[in-house]
Order: structure tokens, then C-alpha cells, then sequence
């Protein structure tokens, strides 16, 4: 599993749970993906950032890093 993070909000026009990676933010249009339920919508986001992790490491592009929570 990755390290990267998801933001998974319900969308009342779209009616799905739409999923954002902050750490693709500049790089990729946001929501990046969508699913009917939240647990679709982790899936789906676990997928994609593979999908662009292996693209971009084709590509021989700079790969974002994880972000990181400091805990005090």
C-alpha cells in the first residue's frame, strides 16, 4: 500500500465519493477518481496513484513525495 494521502468527499451533485491525492495536486486534475461507495472510492484511489506512480516512473519524471503528519 502507499503512503500518499486521499481526501474521499461525498459529491450530493455527482452522488459519489469523490477522491482527491493532495500530493498529485499540481500535477493531475482534481478529483482524480470517484466511487458509489467509500470503500469503491479508497479502491479506485489506491489505483491510480499506482497507475501514475508507474507512468511516471517510465516516463523518467520526478515522482512526488508522500506527504508526512507530524505528531507532537
Amino acid at each position: 500500500m502507499s503512503r500518499y494521502s486521499m481526501i474521499i468527499q461525498w459529491s450530493d451533485e455527482d452522488e459519489l465519493f469523490l477522491v482527491t491525492i493532495p500530493e498529485f495536486s499540481d500535477r493531475v486534475i482534481m478529483p482524480c477518481t470517484h466511487g458509489k461507495t467509500r470503500e469503491d472510492a479508497i479502491r479506485q484511489g489506491e489505483e491510480v496513484i499506482e497507475m501514475y506512480l508507474e507512468a511516471w516512473q517510465a516516463e523518467g519524471e520526478s515522482i512526488p513525495e508522500p506527504s508526512t503528519v507530524q505528531v507532537a
